[in-house]
């Protein structure tokens, strides 16, 4: 059953995945909302553009789910909630699941459910919290074929950039990526390196397992479609983009432009193209 779900996630000729996550709320960060104070705007934007999968959480996923017809985007579930993203951190940080984690991805019709693995300067606890909530899943996942997307983030040291900002140094995300892969992911959600020419290392560490690339923060039109199109080619099997989506002015050509180059392999010229037409 894991194989048939993974089969609504990646698209049937590229076998690549785009999947947008509007599951910021779920953080208790004020600067996270922008761009969907209104969940049910948001979701009807971005499932209108089609992209392959939306990611959501248990209080907002039926915003998606209750869409009729058979032909909109899969539902990929976001299980764990924490609090290590903003400028000033709280005394004690955690990494918490919600609880019947793959039940409750069953009973909404979920095509994947999402859980984070970080690696944080100084808090090795939130840490062992990541590794023993996907240790916990990870039996359950294979028991009812739900497939695991495991997202590992380095966070740089919130002193010198508080506020979700991660590390794109490779030689910290690429044993992190291997531990995702050695926990039993059937997807990871990976974050950029620095220099993108040495992705190729993230994808060859991962293995068999298939690598989104996560989009991070907000940038440009320009660099997020140079981007992509170089993560492609160093063999990226799609991406998870979510505030470069949700916080664009026009989120439904953005995402019809990165759908051209992620499934068509459109040149940035073309998708620019895409995007100006609206």
């Amino acid at each position: 059953m894991t194989a048939y779900r993974l089969n609504r996630l990646f698209h049937p000729v590229s076998r690549r995945c785009f999947d947008v996550a509007i599951d910021h709320g779920f953080f208790n960060e004020y600067g996270f909302l922008s761009g969907i104070e209104s969940m049910s705007a948001a979701v009807a934007t971005v499932a209108g553009a089609a992209p392959d999968a939306i990611q959501l959480t248990v209080g907002q996923a039926a915003h998606l789910q209750e869409l009729p017809g058979r032909l909109k985007p899969s539902l990929v579930l976001r299980i764990d909630v924490a609090n290590v993203y903003g400028k000033k951190l709280p005394r004690r940080l955690y990494s918490r699941m919600i609880d019947d984690p793959v039940e409750q991805a069953l009973r909404l019709d979920a095509a994947c459910m999402c859980v984070n693995l970080f690696q944080i300067p100084g808090e090795p606890e939130v840490g062992e919290q990541c590794v023993e909530n996907i240790l916990r899943l990870k039996p359950a996942c294979e028991r009812y074929g739900m497939p695991l997307m495991i997202e590992p983030l380095v966070f740089r040291p919130n002193e010198q950039a508080g506020g979700y900002m991660v590390d794109g140094d490779e030689k910290k995300i690429i044993p992190l990526v291997r531990q995702a892969a050695e926990l039993g992911a059937h997807i990871i959600k990976a974050d950029p390196t620095n220099d993108v020419k040495l992705y190729h290392q993230v994808i060859a560490v991962a293995g068999r397992v298939p690598v989104l690339v996560r989009g991070g923060g907000k940038v440009g039109d320009r660099e997020i479609l140079e981007r992509t199109v170089a993560l492609l080619k160093e063999g990226a099997s799609g991406i998870v983009y979510g505030r470069n989506i949700i916080q664009h002015p026009k989120p439904g050509a953005i995402i019809r432009a990165l759908m051209g180059v992620v499934h068509n392999g459109l040149s940035v010229e073309a998708a620019m193209k895409v995007l100006s037409k609206g």
